[in-house]
């Protein structure tokens, strides 16, 4: 089995849906990473990677319950391949990212805000 640990921030308000008896929320996690050096002026260069993940039952509703755009989550997923044939017989072929399990990290923007105003 594979495993990937990934920390990033939600790029959006996680989604939760359901699909029959089971719950499904669906959210994506944005990491900045080195780069190399511009060619040009030497000054480190980053690029944004960003992974749309799956979590399902209570760990995705823990999710979309407590996390805000803009917070940190730092996840265990497991790598599937998600391919198929679509309507018209053409192969389709993809990846899942399913949460194993997560730690809440840092609050972002709205999180900090929101437990302000909790605050006063």
């Amino acid at each position: 089995m594979n495993k990937l640990f990934f920390t990033g921030r939600v790029a959006a308000a996680p989604v939760l849906a359901n699909h029959g008896d089971s719950k499904v929320t669906k959210f994506t996690l944005i990491s900045n990473e080195y780069a190399g050096r511009d060619e040009g002026s030497g000054e480190a260069k980053e690029r944004q990677v960003r992974i749309q993940f799956t979590a399902f039952g209570s760990r995705g509703e823990a999710i979309a319950r407590n996390v805000l755009k803009g917070d940190q989550l730092i996840v265990e997923a497991k790598l599937s391949n998600n391919d198929f044939t679509d309507g018209e017989g053409i192969g389709r072929y993809g990846y899942d990212f399913t949460v194993d399990n997560f730690d809440f990290g840092a609050p972002g923007e709205l999180k900090r805000a929101q437990l302000a105003r909790r605050q006063e």
